[in-house]
């Protein structure tokens, strides 16, 4: 296989993504919402993985004609955020105006961050929370908490997308990598397996969800007060 098909491949692999949101999206419209979920979490595996093939099969210079990021930040507001918040606000677990609020501030706050090319740290993190809503409605779905709690929850989301706080990024994020990758692969496995099950209640892949969800959101803040030591000292 040449370098220019294997580069090829990997826009190709990406562009499954969006099969994969229609076919969470065809779910979502039937409120089928753990089938929704694992074409979710399938379309979360591929996104995770496809970057470092980019790197790999260096798809700029193979491959220049397709932009793999502008692709890759299509897929990703549908299967990241505009899935997500239709079944947030369609499966009832948001009473009346709360869930109108949640389904503007996800959608409008999610479309101004990907298109802010400062959302990347010197070290490959993110600079305010993501826009993982993905992760979030599913925890949320998991769990089942108080229609308040989801709002604040939502609006803290929301907020610290445009704070200076750190988020760390599984693959890129050099410092913990060693932890930071295991937990991804770890709450994709909780969540296919939370979806799988239909989100019993008790299902001990709730207690992994909260884990890991906890652990990547909070890892990045917590590298931001613990200063990295230098290797070089001493």
């Amino acid at each position: 296989m040449t370098p220019q098909l294997r580069a090829l491949s990997v826009h190709l692999f990406t562009a499954t993504g969006a099969v994969f949101a229609m076919l969470a999206m065809l779910a979502a419209v039937e409120e089928k919402w753990s089938l929704m979920f694992v074409w979710l979490v399938v379309a979360f595996f591929v996104d995770g993985i496809d970057g470092p093939l980019a790197r790999r099969y260096h798809v700029k210079r193979f491959a220049p004609d397709f932009d793999g990021v502008l692709l890759d930040l299509i897929i990703d507001y549908l299967t990241y955020v505009f899935i997500p918040a239709f079944a947030l606000f369609k499966s009832g677990l948001m009473d009346g105006w709360t869930g109108w609020v949640a389904i503007f501030v996800i959608t409008f706050t999610s479309a101004l961050y990907f298109a802010d090319t400062r959302m990347k740290t010197l070290d490959n993190s993110f600079k305010g929370f993501p826009g993982c809503w993905n992760m979030a409605v599913l925890v949320i779905f998991a769990l089942e908490p108080n229609f308040w709690i989801i709002l604040g929850f939502v609006t803290a989301l929301a907020v610290a997308m445009f704070l200076p706080l750190k988020f760390v990024h599984p693959v890129r994020t050099e410092r913990w990598r060693a932890l930071t990758l295991p937990m991804a692969i770890a709450w994709t496995f909780f969540a296919g397996w939370a979806a799988w099950v239909d989100f019993h209640p008790e299902s001990w892949a709730h207690w992994g969800l909260v884990v890991t969800t906890f652990y990547l959101l909070l890892a990045g803040i917590v590298q931001q007060i613990v200063p990295a030591r230098d290797r070089q000292a001493g």
